[in-house]
């Protein structure tokens, strides 16, 4: 191992079905060894699909799992090699674009077409088990602000997966996002934001530090990596907590850290710093599921490295009530991922959301 830094229009032309088309519409279900999830089927459910300029699509997403801004949702492929058939039940990503933003600049000439819109990709944790329905309002809200989100679902731990395949799953989204951008080239793919929630944050760190992973880890080698990452209470010192009592990493992980070390050492954010994505960590005072040590350690030891990483403590939140629309501070937490999302990356310098 290598030594680790501690701390619904579609305007372009059609492309190549992938063989994630080929997939899909050959089976809605089956598996391959490295695909991961329940059986890859859709447990009984017909999720209808189709094959739309290149991209698979599935028909008539239900409407309380959206909102407003929701263009389409797309099913992307699974396994290491993206070889394997992915679950239109739980393999998708759904994508919401800012009013105006439906046409890139340039529209009809994909050569003239400019990438001018901020790009957010949405991580929802829930103990490693996605949800990504649940954050369907924070899509919408961006969305509204001119942030266009790619908001992913992922195969869980409660689906059978867990160790390493929601990880695949998840860096096989991830890596998916550069396709995406092909059919909207307003996208700015190549400067995005992750962000997630709970563990949706520690796999937003991981998906900034992928690219220094061996080749025989999972998740190495991606097409898609960040330039800022959004935390929003995750678990960003991964070992300490599992060995501090967080009982949702160890079930994600299917063991403890003295059981597969070098696995956790892959995955664990404070492991695996890159100075060159900006970070913000947000966390609640009241937090007791993942305490704010965490982002608070996290920022420490990014800043040691050398990186761009800011802590935001919001008083009185507890691990998901910020998320909240209600919250006083739900607000300004879209804010800041609104403006990590759209500011210069030189101006994300460690102070700038006191």
């Amino acid at each position: 191992m290598t030594s680790r830094t501690q701390g619904t229009i579609r305007t372009v032309a059609v492309l190549t079905t992938s063989i994630l088309g080929t997939a899909v519409l050959a089976a809605c279900g089956g598996d391959s060894e490295g695909s991961g999830g329940n059986d890859g089927n859709d447990g009984g459910r017909h999720t209808p699909i189709t094959a739309a300029d290149g991209l698979t699509i599935v028909e008539d997403a239900p409407d309380d799992e959206t909102d407003e801004h929701f263009v389409e949702r797309i099913v992307y492929p699974v396994g290491p090699d993206g070889s394997g058939k992915p679950n239109p039940e739980e393999n998708w990503a759904d994508l919401y674009l800012p009013t105006g933003a439906e046409e890139p600049a340039g529209a009809g000439d994909t050569e003239l077409a400019e990438a001018t819109v901020p790009l957010v990709v949405y991580i929802q944790g829930t103990g490693w088990n996605g949800g990504a329905h649940g954050a369907s309002h924070v899509a919408s809200d961006l969305a509204s602000r001119g942030v266009a989100v790619i908001n992913i679902e992922y195969r869980g731990v409660k689906e059978g997966a867990g160790w390493p395949k929601t990880f695949e799953d998840v860096a096989a989204a991830l890596d998916y996002v550069p396709t995406i951008g092909e059919h909207y080239p307003q996208l700015r793919v190549g400067d995005a934001t992750v962000v997630g929630h709970s563990a949706g944050g520690q796999l937003a760190a991981w998906a900034g530090s992928r690219g220094d992973l061996d080749d025989d880890e999972v998740g190495a080698q991606p097409t898609f990596t960040p330039t800022r990452v959004v935390s929003l209470a995750g678990p960003l010192d991964l070992i300490r907590a599992a060995n501090t009592g967080d009982d949702n990493i160890v079930k994600a992980m299917q063991a403890t850290p003295d059981e597969r070390p070098e696995e956790y050492d892959s995955i664990d954010p404070i492991r695996n710093i890159n100075p060159d994505v900006a970070v913000v960590a947000v966390h609640g005072t009241d937090d007791t599921v993942v305490p704010q040590g965490n982002s608070e350690r996290f920022v420490d030891a990014a800043v040691d490295a050398g990186g761009s990483a800011e802590l935001v403590l919001l008083k009185d939140e507890d691990h998901l009530s910020f998320l909240k629309q209600d919250s006083p501070h739900y607000t300004r937490v879209l804010d800041i991922i609104r403006q990590t999302a759209t500011l210069p990356h030189d101006v994300l310098d460690g102070d700038q959301f006191d």
